[in-house]
């Protein structure tokens, strides 16, 4: 077949160490990659410890620490305690190498419009 070799079956990668490229790339098929950390901080340093970042995931139980994620993951957008980000109504697209601007929601039809400023004479 010619799809043969194209596809990866579901793997999940535990024990990764920090600074694993696996950690440091997109990867845009079904593979999670597990990495311990010690506290909040050190997380946060590892998740961003990347060229990249397109979306990231936080599931916890307190949700103060999940709001203080949002603010700290540099990434274009982020699932709080849910499995999918997307939505053909809400802004798609990352930060850094994940790409510029959006697609979807109002914010991505900004991105085809120019805005341009006039002035005219009162006379």
């Amino acid at each position: 077949a010619v799809l043969r070799g194209t596809f990866f079956a579901p793997t999940v990668v535990s024990g990764v160490p920090a600074g694993a490229e696996i950690l440091r790339q997109e990867i845009f098929g079904p593979v999670l990659a597990i990495s311990a950390f010690a506290d909040e901080d050190e997380a946060v340093r590892l998740a961003n410890d990347t060229e990249f970042g397109l979306v990231s995931y936080v599931y916890t139980r307190d949700l103060a620490r999940g709001h203080r994620m949002i603010d700290r993951l540099e990434t274009g957008m982020m699932g709080l305690n849910v499995g999918v980000v997307s939505n053909a109504a809400a802004p798609f697209g990352g930060v850094r190498q994940s790409g510029l601007g959006r697609e979807g929601g109002p914010e991505g039809i900004h991105e085809y419009l120019a805005t341009k400023y006039t002035l005219l004479p009162n006379d």
